[in-house]
């Protein structure tokens, strides 16, 4: 399947981001969700991290997860669109991850998992009847499930707090794809009711959980 040129940049420029990082500790240091820094003035962290990885699991999982979604944003709405709420999502991710973790000055993460996510999200809501054929699983996924199960894991990784892995950023990412795209395409808020009540279930989880201080 031909892949659109704005997904392949992504795809390489958040490859060489990693292969740098994981050769280079200090550039890895430099660009980072390091949450001290960012609250010092090095903001640019919202950003750069988010081409960053913990090793290359971590990014083939991200990336593949972006190159089953993204095609249906492109083709939809335009690559400028694509880039701007990948980009955006990561942004809202890792700005929602500092005010979740603000009183943790040590805290560290990357990961493009804010943009995926908003990736994700959009391209559930622009194609309902979406559905995945992976590997292991002999029949198709509806899109929502994936999505569903994937920010139901991020919560489990935000209460265990066992990697560098930026958990929180995921449900950033599903609020700037939600919100952008329903802003974009309002007609959504008639046409997929109940999708968008679903999508909007492991977010609201998030905030009781974060209001009962139980991340």
């Amino acid at each position: 399947m031909e892949i659109a040129p704005a997904i392949l940049v992504l795809l390489i420029l958040s490859g060489l981001a990693t292969y740098k990082g994981l050769q280079d500790y200090a550039f890895f240091g430099k660009y980072n969700f390091n949450l001290d820094r960012i609250r010092k003035g090095e903001v640019y962290r919202l950003l750069t991290s988010g081409f960053l990885h913990v090793d290359w699991m971590h990014f083939a999982f991200n990336m593949f997860t972006l190159y089953m979604f993204a095609g249906i944003v492109v083709a939809i709405s335009g690559s400028f669109y694509f880039l701007i709420i990948y980009l955006v999502s990561i942004l809202i991710g890792n700005i929602l991850t500092y005010q979740l973790y603000h009183k943790r000055s040590q805290y560290l993460a990357v990961g493009a998992s804010g943009g995926v996510t908003g990736i994700v999200y959009a391209s559930i809501l622009l194609y309902p009847d979406l559905k995945l054929y992976l590997f292991f699983i002999p029949i198709g996924i509806k899109g929502y499930i994936f999505a569903l199960a994937y920010l139901l894991y991020s919560l489990y990784g935000m209460k265990k707090n066992r990697d560098n892995i930026g958990h929180a950023a995921h449900f950033g990412g599903a609020i700037g794809g939600l919100v952008f795209t329903l802003v974009r395409y309002p007609s959504l808020f008639q046409t997929q009711t109940f999708l968008i009540g679903l999508l909007l279930i492991p977010l609201v989880l998030l905030f009781v959980l974060a209001q009962r201080n139980k991340l």
